[in-house]
């Protein structure tokens, strides 16, 4: 199909705003992407018509809810190339994700000297719930570095798996530099040791097809409100034989078959790991996203994101006092770089917003990948499916009137 920009920008009402009396330049959608009429909509004809609790029910409200609510998982396993919709476990994000694993999976396997792999460029999310691991059970986390380009290379993965490796974890695509990681030679070395393997996919999914039938992993996390979904909402693939070596990380409703004084029988998976009344409405949201993004054609999207990305290199690689970070050859449409002599980077930022442009500054939550680049901060523009060469343009006008204040 032909990539329609300016009809799924009126798709975005937003978008039409203004911001300090400049038109909005939204680029900002690694942090948080704007979401379509037809989400919003959708949100609104659940709260304001169809709303009830969900499993609890015989009435029709609650069996529609329940309707609509279960069917986002197997829109949520078409989107992500699963066969097995009961492999898709709701969550709040991927935050929640990750710690449904370190708490349901890593916790009771994991002993004090064994091992989890991570890179340095990962999220907090990503490294916090192993750091608690690493202070309550004595786990040992080993760190494999990204190159000057921002690549990871994947043998360096595989060369950090020893005896006691128990779990690589690793993002499919850096919320920093942009960089998709080669992460499937490290999925398959690492199931011929036995090692479990995590991807957080929150930034990957948004902008590539994923077909997570054919990549391996044993779970992998997404997040909606990057996927043009509500905030609240989310999912992690676990493969159906990892799910039978888990324990719940949460207790209560619908978690559960039976509780009596003195047992507790619970139910199958996924609903043993979704405990308590879900973001109904959030999921309901995050499904109407996925439909939306399918029916624009998920292949579109990277073609469209990636012109973006060639022609953003192309301007900003013309102000030679802009440091980029990240020149891997396989960057997606995320840029962070600093500019020579400006102060911190959220000076450039307000800047920037006097103009109407959005971007991000600050760490990104990934302060192993700062120290590691040598920089305390950095300022972040991130596209998303409904930015244009326009908004590149005027992005790189921005920057240029940076350099003049701060020079």
């Amino acid at each position: 199909m032909t990539y329609n920009i300016d009809a799924i920008r009126a798709d975005f009402p937003i978008l039409s705003r203004e911001v300090n009396g400049k038109p909005l330049v939204y680029l900002d959608s690694g942090a948080s992407a704007q979401k379509p009429q037809v989400v919003i909509d959708a949100i609104t004809q659940a709260y304001s018509m169809e709303y009830a609790n969900v499993h609890r029910g015989l009435h029709h409200l609650s069996n529609l809810a329940t309707e609509k609510y279960e069917a986002v998982r197997g829109t949520i396993a078409r989107f992500l190339g699963v066969k097995d919709e009961e492999e898709i476990v709701f969550t709040s994000g991927t935050t929640e994700g990750i710690n449904l694993v370190a708490y349901g999976w890593a916790m009771p396997h994991l002993q004090a000297g064994d091992e989890i792999i991570l890179s340095v460029a990962e999220h907090h999310a990503n490294i916090v719930p192993w750091h608690f691991l690493r202070e309550r059970q004595g786990v040992v986390l080993k760190w494999v570095d990204v190159d000057a380009n921002g690549d990871l290379d994947p043998q360096a993965v595989i060369d950090a798996m020893g005896p006691r490796t128990k779990l690589v974890a690793l993002s499919h695509m850096s919320n920093v530099l942009g960089t998709v990681f080669d992460v499937k030679p490290v999925i398959d070395a690492a199931h011929a040791r036995g090692i479990r393997v995590l991807i957080d996919g929150s930034q990957a999914a948004v902008h590539m097809p994923v077909n997570l039938d054919a990549l391996g992993a044993d779970f992998y996390a997404i997040t909606g409100h990057k996927l043009y979904g509500p905030s609240g909402s989310g999912a992690i693939h676990i493969r159906r034989e990892v799910m039978d070596e888990m324990r719940p990380f949460l207790g209560g409703g619908d978690m559960i078959r039976e509780v009596t004084k003195d047992t507790v029988i619970y139910n199958d998976p996924p609903m043993k790991f979704e405990a308590g009344t879900p973001g109904i409405v959030q999921q309901i949201g995050l499904g109407v996203a996925l439909d939306y993004m399918m029916g624009v054609g998920m292949e579109n999207i990277a073609a469209h994101e990636r012109h973006l990305t060639q022609y953003a290199r192309q301007r900003l690689d013309g102000l030679n006092w802009l440091q980029v970070q990240g020149k891997s050859a396989s960057k997606g449409a995320i840029f962070s770089f600093t500019i020579d002599g400006a102060g911190h980077p959220h000076d450039i930022s307000t800047v920037l917003d006097k103009r109407g442009i959005a971007v991000r500054a600050g760490q990104h939550c990934a302060g192993p990948l700062m120290e590691h680049m040598g920089v305390n901060a950095t300022c972040r523009a991130s596209f998303g499916m409904y930015n244009t060469e326009a908004e590149i343009d005027a992005l790189v006008d921005a920057l240029e009137l940076c350099h003049e204040l701060f020079a």
